[in-house]
């Protein structure tokens, strides 16, 4: 399909951004096809984990310039404000349909992730960055506010502070200190090698207690205490004795690699 491409093998999805002539800049075809693909994986009970990359010499520059005078020109109002998914419009889903998703999403991360961008890669559980890779909360070079759910998923990563200063210069930091306040988990030399790595790993495990832990963690960070227990008890007990713990157990007893459905 334009703009993006997905791959799926062993439970596992592949998705490329595919504009490398633009360094996949974002535009409005762009995020309604990247919901749509996140809608479609979200269907797919055999899926495990994703990987989302870039195509050519970047991640992500961000949004493209093309797109500012349909802003700037056009009615802000009735472009931003309605919610279309729920609680977001369709630029905070383009993020945030990553976070909702029920499998890991790892981003591998290459050349530069600015603006929509980071925010897009912000949506994924993990981030696995090439050394020299540079990340910009870019949208106050342009007199704007992230505003692509940056502001639900970016707080989770970033400290307050970190995430103040970032967002009001709009300065480019490099991986290796994108390393050290939390906005990038590792670095890799070949990053999507690495989250293919990894999504395989992952793909390994029970897919029902991956999908619960999902869902935990997400909690976890949001609920008062309270409920976070009771989660985690409830989020155990629907996974206790059921078929895929079963075979983790035999699999572990017999010494060889569980066999899922």
């Amino acid at each position: 399909m334009n703009r993006v491409e997905v791959q799926k093998a062993e439970g596992v999805a592949v998705v490329t951004l595919a504009r490398p002539d633009k360094m996949n800049a974002v535009d409005f075809e762009m995020i309604d096809t990247l919901i749509a693909v996140a809608e479609d994986l979200a269907a797919d009970a055999s899926l495990r984990a994703v990987v989302l990359t870039g195509a050519g010499r970047a991640f992500c520059a961000g949004l493209d310039v093309a797109n500012f005078s349909a802003l700037a020109l056009g009615d802000p109002e009735g472009l931003i404000m309605p919610r279309s998914h729920g609680a977001a419009n369709r630029f905070q889903q383009f993020s945030l349909c990553w976070r909702a998703l029920p499998a890991p999403v790892i981003a591998a991360l290459h050349g530069v992730v600015f603006g929509a961008g980071l925010q897009l890669a912000a949506g994924a559980d993990v981030r696995i960055a090439a050394p020299g890779t540079r990340l910009s909360i870019m949208e106050m070079k342009w007199g704007l506010v992230p505003d692509m759910g940056g502001m639900v998923t970016l707080p989770k990563i970033l400290r307050a502070d970190h995430l103040r200063r970032m967002t009001w210069t709009a300065e480019e930091i490099l991986a290796e200190e994108a390393m050290q306040i939390g906005l990038v988990t590792e670095l890799a030399e070949d990053p999507l090698a690495r989250a293919k790595a990894l999504a395989r790993q992952i793909a390994g495990k029970s897919p029902s207690a991956i999908r619960a832990a999902k869902r935990l963690i997400e909690v976890a960070y949001t609920a008062p205490e309270a409920e976070v227990l009771e989660r985690e008890s409830r989020e155990q007990t629907d996974l206790i004795g059921k078929p895929d713990q079963m075979e983790v157990i035999a699999a572990n007893m017999q010494g060889r690699a569980p066999q899922f459905d």
